[in-house]
């Protein structure tokens, strides 16, 4: 059974054009809507594919890992019909970053809010958890020019830029947004704060 969780930024007396999107955790069954979900988009490599549909497996497979740090919840309809997805984890050897690797909505449910519904989620659950900031990758590709849209609008800010790093032409942009004030720790090095 899905835990639905209703979304903050969709109002209940919504538009009839506007669908009411939910948000809910991931099982094993929704794998192949996953794998869908990231080929519909049409912006993904197979190879991107594939490395999406095995953190899924790392998740919720047959050897999912006790362990694991992945964190997946999903975009619903009110029939229960997975229509975006987002994953993301803490950020090893930091404290209190999240690394956001994975957000994808179904292209015929782009524009009806699935995207930033997920995003919203995503940081309302990490400042339960005391999180500093969430860390974003995306490409330079024109076809990209929404996505980096998507997280500028959203209060992220590019805090750095690898030339060249997925191809030729191709930088890896790294957007971030801090969910807490700098003036909130007071660090010295490395992740040790000082008392």
């Amino acid at each position: 059974m899905i835990r639905f969780t209703p979304s903050k930024g969709v109002s209940r007396q919504a538009p009839v054009a506007a669908p009411r999107i939910l948000v809910g955790d991931l099982n094993v069954k929704y794998r192949e809507r996953v794998r869908d979900i990231l080929v519909a988009t049409a912006v993904f490599r197979d190879e991107e594919v594939s490395v999406g549909v095995e953190l899924f497996d790392e998740v919720f497979g047959s050897s999912a890992k006790a362990d694991t740090d992945y964190q997946f919840i999903g975009a619903f309809t009110p029939g229960e019909e997975l229509v975006g997805f987002a994953c993301y984890g803490p950020t090893p050897e930091t404290d209190g970053t999240y690394d956001l690797y994975w957000i994808a909505v179904h292209p015929s449910a782009q524009g009806t809010g699935s995207g930033t519904i997920l995003l919203n989620e995503i940081e309302r659950r990490l400042k339960g958890l005391n999180a500093r900031m969430v860390v974003v990758e995306t490409s330079s590709r024109s076809d990209y020019k929404n996505t980096r849209g998507f997280y500028i609008h959203r209060g992220y800010i590019e805090a750095a830029r690898s030339r060249d790093f997925y191809a030729p032409s191709d930088d890896r942009i790294t957007f971030t947004k801090r969910l807490q004030s700098r003036a909130s720790h007071e660090w010295m090095a490395h992740g040790v704060m000082t008392q």
